[in-house]
């Protein structure tokens, strides 16, 4: 079904079809072309962090930062029960075992239970900025330095919320706050976890480049063409972060409504949630008008690959159960807006 407002879509007003047409006529479209390297160091340097590495997705940055980090079979590493399922698969791909770490009232992973799941098989934490909600980051580094963690980032919803981990890691899909359609990018001011990311990236290849691969390694490399969208995007992401910024506020305007609990603050959009009333008779009467939603994720434990009967007694569950996401998008307009919510007031018989 196709959605007159879409809960996302990207925003492509800049350079990105200039860069693109650039890369082509260049004939540089594959991963060598000089746009990956200048992404990597444009947002590396929005950031303040020494090194980017980009790659072919956010689940790959993560695999890559776990990988570098020397994390595998034995190590376990703690992720939040509120996340995409592609938080645990990381950590699984890499033969570790995800531990489910429940969630806080904002959804972000809670720094009390994680302290009580950490056994002497933990190796790494991996906050994750649900929503654009960044982790109480103080308490995690805390967390870290007393039980010598590594700190893996998920910041696939968050650009623009700065890293304090060892390795940040960002997808560019292309709901994302800046988006190239697919890649993702690891940031850190290791030189040395840099350079082993790279490495990973590219097969492990060798000096010689002979064909002979000393270790597992993938083909998670990014295109120059989606480098060369990334650059435009991140060159205009002071503005991005502002416009969705005033998308927050004029939502906070107008939901103030019964039957709608607005969530705490983001430090940056990316998706406007909410806890509704008759949530799914809500989600079924926006669609029926052309708006398209999406709920909250479910909990690991709820994953048939991850299952734990005890998840519906979680507090992820129980925001799961009632949470929505508006349409939530840097070109999104006031009339967009002000449609939108007109729509949800009109199903709580609000005026």
């Amino acid at each position: 079904m196709a959605f007159a407002y879409p809960v996302s879509q990207p925003y492509l007003t800049g350079r990105e079809s200039d860069y693109v047409t650039e890369a082509v006529g260049t004939g540089w479209i594959s991963a060598q072309g000089p746009f990956v390297a200048r992404f990597e160091a444009a947002f590396a340097g929005w950031n303040g962090v020494a090194h980017g590495v980009a790659c072919s997705s956010g689940t790959a940055a993560l695999t890559l930062a776990l990988r570098a980090l020397g994390i595998g079979p034995g190590d376990e590493v703690l992720v939040p029960e509120c996340t995409f399922v592609a938080s645990a698969w990381a950590v699984t791909y890499t033969g570790a075992t995800p531990v489910f770490v429940d969630c806080r009232d904002d959804l972000t992973i809670d720094p009390a239970l994680a302290e009580a799941a950490i056994t002497p098989r933990t190796k790494a934490i991996m906050p994750v900025h649900v929503h654009g909600r960044r982790c109480d980051m103080d308490a995690v580094m805390e967390l870290a330095f007393e039980y010598n963690l590594r700190v893996v980032e998920d910041s696939a919803e968050a650009h623009g919320v700065c890293p304090v981990g060892d390795i940040a890691c960002f997808s560019l899909y292309a709901n994302k706050i800046v988006t190239a359609g697919e890649g993702g990018i690891c940031l850190t001011d290791d030189p040395r976890l840099a350079a082993q990311m790279a490495h990973l990236r590219g097969f492990a290849t060798g000096k010689a480049h002979d064909f002979v691969h000393k270790n597992l390694a993938y083909n998670f490399r990014m295109t120059n063409l989606q480098a060369a969208v990334a650059l435009a995007q991140v060159e205009r992401l002071d503005e991005i972060l502002e416009l969705r910024a005033q998308v927050e506020k004029r939502y906070d305007e107008r939901l103030d409504v019964p039957g709608i609990t607005r969530m705490p603050g983001r430090d940056v959009l990316w998706m406007y949630d909410v806890l509704a009333g008759d949530r799914d008779e809500l989600k079924a009467h926006l669609a029926a008008a052309g708006i398209e939603t999406r709920v909250f994720f479910p909990p690991m434990s709820r994953q048939p690959m991850y299952l734990d009967p005890s998840w519906p007694r979680l507090n992820a569950a129980k925001f799961a159960a009632a949470g929505l996401c508006l349409p939530t998008h840097t070109g999104l307009s006031e009339a967009d807006q002000d449609f939108v919510a007109a729509r949800v007031r009109e199903f709580y018989g609000v005026r």
